[in-house]
């Protein structure tokens, strides 16, 4: 997916997925109950792999 991505797409795809993590983490630290936890720090891990992925494929379009 992200090697299809334009730079500026990934740019964007990049930022909404650090404000998502943002939100993520904010509404954990609101939280209480171990589910509830368990479930944002899942989809915390799940949006920095995202990011990870989509931050190389950035980093390696502006190598070329």
């Amino acid at each position: 997916m992200p090697s299809n991505l334009s730079p500026s797409e990934l740019d964007d795809r990049i930022a909404v997925l650090r404000d998502n993590i943002r939100q993520l983490i904010e509404q954990a630290a609101g939280a209480s109950g171990g589910q509830n936890e368990e479930r944002t720090a899942d989809r915390i891990a799940q949006q920095t792999e995202e990011l990870d992925k989509l931050v190389a494929a950035r980093e390696a379009l502006g190598r070329k």
